[in-house]
């Protein structure tokens, strides 16, 4: 449907005209109107409901395992989601402190209520952001050949033109709550459903999927027994989600919320399993296809049989409430069953169930069908961020739509769209997998998915992508040049570090054999000791005679480019052997089915596909490194017919 066919609707009418309209104000459509707004686009956002925006509806916390290194990204970029984490954090810890520095990450609890507040108050102080509650259920696509967006129509019959726009449904497109028998129309939480949109995007072409994902019960903490639970509490010494507030000094809250952990009990798994069949997982209610990072704890007993119990954690939805929040106990049983589950773990006896656990099942579209910028190859202007593309989790949806919208705005401006490789970002990891490879699940972020990720490390975030943050526009110039002068600190450090050697003095013996290592026989430079494994910055303060005070950020840094210099050599050879591939550009016309060599399916889904490089290509599923070859010197042979031309 075009612009004069949708104002020729009943009741229709022109609204606004935009450069760019967001569609959803999840965690995916607040970074993506953010950084359209902030480039100086007139932008509008919708959303179902103006009280849910920026909505934790699945747990109350932001980061994690490879989700705290997305938020850094994110931030790094210019981005939202890790300043407004910082502001409602309840608790902060760093994950995988026992593997080292590649893979830390840092999580935080949030008061869930005060980050929906805080992300609102903010966006709605952006000059050049309208917000608008409204349904939208019509895409407006232009009538050439080249389809086009050109705006979007509500459920009202409100018109809205835009240059662009970027969808970011969530789990909210023709989504249905399930609990056992019990079927609900509606979205997460209760909240409004999107209807139509799905509808108006397949018929315009675009591939349609349907996956399922869920959130466990909410419980009242007043009849929790706490004294039979292992208590977690939050760590202060953890950087904060944001680079500004690092550089700035704003640290994490000394005084943070406890969280709690408990196992499953024999009863646990004898409840769950009699009543397997009434679970919608099984009886065939579910058609949609779940994840399998993120089971549900009926779906544990079946699938872990060999596991007698599974841990559960307790954690606080707020300061302000007695919500507590059960992580790992996510099902779709009936709620009956629901409340005797829950009253078989320790503590929790007594609990009253405050919201019960459902599973919903949402449309997406098939990610194959994407662009790496996040926009569309069957519209052009249209980009989807999110749970749309199969994404799981608020910093997947987030990292990808601070991208979308970037490149929404770039492209309005006629500028050159960014595309974040592999070996720059987590962000170009995850987009590369889902736009690459595509996926049968919701898709979640792991660091085990990065091949480089001791290069790509939550603690340098910032050097990687605050550079591309200021050339886009979203980082400004009292910030940049904080991170300019944090760099030259690091070099400086680093240096200072290689040309100062001590003697092997008594002093020096006794810190290191505390520290469990021995005595060098003779002169060392600080960074030679600082490679030991035992030895930390401030462990050899005593005898650093030379040492200026520095930030932490920056002395961290510093050591785990010394500790780790050897592998971080390895590591930039194996990147520069990537971006080698990633040059080697395909023409955009290129006909594989016309290459002889090719195997039958690596012409198929190289014509499907449509990748950009060589590289992209080599990570298709299906394109063997034999077809590769074949590419490669097919890419030889046009480049010297050009030649003879």
């Amino acid at each position: 449907m075009n612009i004069k066919q949708a104002l020729e609707t009943q009741n229709a009418y022109m609204a606004g005209e935009y450069d760019v309209a967001v569609v959803g104000a999840g965690h995916a459509g607040c970074e993506a109107a953010a950084a359209c707004a902030n480039l100086g686009l007139k932008t509008v956002l919708f959303t179902l409901h103006l009280d849910s925006l920026a909505n934790l509806p699945c747990n109350p916390s932001i980061g994690g395992t490879a989700k705290g290194q997305l938020v850094r990204e994110i931030d790094a970029l210019g981005g939202v989601m890790g300043k407004i984490a910082d502001k409602c954090c309840i608790q902060m810890r760093m994950l995988n402190r026992s593997k080292g520095p590649a893979v830390y990450s840092p999580r935080a609890q949030m008061d869930r209520s005060k980050y929906s507040v805080a992300m609102k108050c903010y966006l709605e102080k952006l000059p050049d952001l309208d917000i608008r509650q409204a349904h939208i259920t019509d895409l407006l696509t232009s009538d050439d050949d080249k389809k086009s967006v050109v705006g979007v129509m509500t459920e009202s019959r409100a018109v809205y033109s835009a240059s662009a726009v970027v969808i970011c449904s969530g789990t909210y497109m023709e989504s249905r709550t399930i609990r056992g028998e019990v079927v609900c129309l509606t979205g997460p939480d209760g909240l409004p459903r999107s209807i139509g949109l799905s509808a108006s995007l397949a018929s315009a072409g675009i591939p349609m999927l349907r996956f399922k994902t869920g959130t466990p019960v909410r419980v009242n903490s007043g009849k929790i027994d706490f004294s039979v639970m292992t208590r977690q509490d939050g760590e202060t010494d953890v950087p904060p989600f944001s680079f500004d507030n690092e550089m700035n000094g704003i640290g994490v809250p000394e005084e943070q919320v406890p969280c709690w952990s408990v196992w499953t009990t024999p009863e646990t798994r004898e409840i769950i399993s009699s009543n397997m069949d009434r679970s919608p997982l099984y009886s065939g209610v579910i058609t949609g296809i779940g994840p399998r990072y993120c089971p549900s704890i009926e779906d544990k007993f079946m699938r872990f049989q060999d596991k007698e119990r599974h841990q559960i954690f307790v954690e606080p939805m707020g300061e302000e409430t007695n919500e507590m929040y059960l992580q790992g106990f996510s099902t779709s049983l009936p709620e009956e069953v629901q409340i005797r589950m829950v009253r078989s773990l320790p503590g929790l006896s007594e609990a009253v169930i405050q919201r019960s656990a459902y599973a919903i099942e949402y449309d997406l579209v098939d990610p194959l069908s994407l662009l790496p910028t996040l926009e569309s190859k069957i519209v052009e202007g249209l980009y989807t961020a999110g749970q749309i593309n199969g994404s799981s989790g608020y910093e997947e949806a987030a990292a990808q739509g601070i991208i979308a919208g970037i490149n929404a705005a770039l492209k309005v401006k006629g500028e050159e769209q960014i595309v974040l490789n592999r070996s720059d970002a987590y962000i170009g990891v995850l987009i590369d997998d889902l736009v690459t490879k595509g996926t049968s699940e919701p898709y979640r972020m792991m660091t085990s998915r990065a091949e480089y990720r001791l290069f790509l490390r939550q603690d340098n975030a910032d050097k990687r992508l605050t550079p591309i943050g200021k050339k886009v526009g979203l980082i400004s110039d009292e910030r940049y040049e904080k991170y300019i002068k944090k760099q030259e600190d690091v070099e400086k450090e680093t240096l200072r570090l290689r040309q100062t050697y001590i003697a092997p003095t008594k002093e020096l013996e006794e810190i290191l054999v505390s520290a469990g290592t021995t005595l060098p026989q003779s002169g060392i430079s600080l960074a030679e000791l600082l490679k030991r494994p035992q030895v930390t910055y401030e462990l050899i303060a005593p005898v650093d005679g030379k040492r200026e005070p520095l930030p932490v950020a920056v002395t961290k840094e510093v050591e785990t480019i010394l500790k780790y210099e050897g592998y971080l050599k390895l590591e930039k050879e194996k990147i520069e052997k990537f971006a080698q591939l990633e040059r080697r550009l395909l023409p955009s016309d290129i006909n594989y089915e016309s290459i002889s060599g090719l195997r039958l399916e690596a012409r198929q889904k190289l014509n499907s596909i449509r990748p950009l490089n060589i590289g992209q290509a080599s990570r298709i599923s299906g394109v063997s490194p034999a077809d590769i070859s074949v590419l490669l010197v097919y890419m030889e042979t046009l480049k010297r017919k050009d030649k003879e031309d």
